[in-house]
């Protein structure tokens, strides 16, 4: 049997960069698109894009073409559930 380690490391330290953190963030309001994502976090557009890729490989967001743009959302499944039962010790404190 295969390890799920790799998978795990992945995942997690997806989540553990700060600016990869910041625009799941962001997405928590709703859908967005990299502009969007740019003037809520103050990033520039080549990093979103970038981190975008990233979490969007590790199934965390999608993507949907709307015209000329994309929007992205998170993933309603895994982390959306995932970032509520984080905020439940975070609050207490």
């Amino acid at each position: 049997m295969n390890s799920p380690l790799p998978v795990y490391e992945l995942f997690f330290s997806s989540l553990a960069n700060p600016n990869r953190l910041q625009i799941v963030t962001s997405l928590r309001g709703g859908n967005k698109n990299v502009t969007e994502i740019c003037t809520a976090t103050g990033f520039e557009q080549t990093m979103v894009s970038h981190n975008l890729k990233t979490l969007e490989r590790c199934g965390m967001v999608f993507a949907e073409r709307r015209g000329k743009h994309k929007y992205y959302s998170l993933n309603q499944d895994t982390i959306k559930p995932l970032m509520k039962i984080i905020d439940a010790p975070v609050n207490e404190y």
